[in-house]
């Protein structure tokens, strides 16, 4: 049993010795073939599946331009766009020729189109007429982000000027309620200067008030005016009833005035 483990060991262990020593060609037409078969499930948008097909292109020939771009476009319909511009950059520095390089470019400004990134996508655009001057759709592609990007500058400088005039707003609000808050302070300290007046001035008021309502005080008379004046009253009653007895023993009548 340990002997055959020892022969499983070694040969798994030969196996990769062999896998590692595979020529350059021979790589090559595996990296071919895995490209071809993600080409296939491309076309029946099996995306991922693709994705798998090219990277293991890619681990047989990190250098093949052409995984790498299918790679890019695997990503690019799964809407990782973030990713597949990352891919078509380095495609861009190994790759050969104008076209192909027109192609990358091409993609990488579609990739930042759906990033809503305007002004990258038209910097990739140019690059990719640059390399491709004839290319109709990259012109077109190329007007259309120069559009959307003047009207992203416009919002964004509408929005800026709104922003500025909303600060401004505030800053004039700010300070009104800032006037009226002092304003306020000061007539606080105005009415507390009134509460400072003298108590004593208020009572004093008040008092004449209380005396403005109230009726006239008698002149006081001690007691002994009191009967002085009790038997000057009686002294007047008995007199005007002795003149009343004559008048009526005359048969005349007489006015009664008040002797104060």
């Amino acid at each position: 049993m340990k002997k055959n483990s020892i022969i499983i060991v070694f040969l798994c262990f030969t196996t990769l010795i062999f896998s590692q020593q595979k020529a350059p060609k021979e790589l090559e037409r595996e990296a071919r073939k895995d490209i071809r078969e993600g080409n296939k499930l491309y076309n029946q948008l099996k995306f991922e599946d693709a994705e798998v097909a090219y990277k293991k292109a890619i681990a047989n020939n990190p250098k093949y331009p052409k995984a790498s771009y299918n790679l890019g476009n695997t990503m690019y319909q799964q809407n990782r766009f973030k990713e597949a511009v990352s891919q078509y950059e380095f495609v861009e520095k190994i790759v050969e020729g104008k076209p192909s390089k027109a192609e990358t470019y091409h993609n990488m400004g579609n990739s930042f189109m759906k990033e809503k990134q305007y002004d990258k996508a038209v910097e990739a655009y140019k690059n990719s007429m640059r390399n491709n001057s004839k290319d109709d759709e990259t012109r077109y592609n190329l007007a259309l982000a120069q559009e959307l990007l003047k009207n992203q500058q416009d919002k964004d400088n509408k929005e800026d000027k709104k922003d500025n005039k909303d600060d401004k707003n505030k800053d004039q609000k700010d300070k009104k309620e800032g006037d009226d808050e002092k304003k306020d302070d000061k007539n606080e300290d105005k009415d507390k200067g009134k509460d400072k007046e003298d108590p004593k001035s208020d009572e004093k008021k008040n008092e004449d008030k209380n005396k403005e309502n109230q009726p006239p005080r008698q002149n006081q008379l001690s007691p002994e005016q009191m009967k002085q004046l009790l038997d000057a009253m009686n002294n007047e009653e008995n007199k005007t009833q002795q003149k009343l007895n004559a008048q009526k023993a005359k048969g005349k009548k007489i006015k009664q005035e008040k002797d104060w």
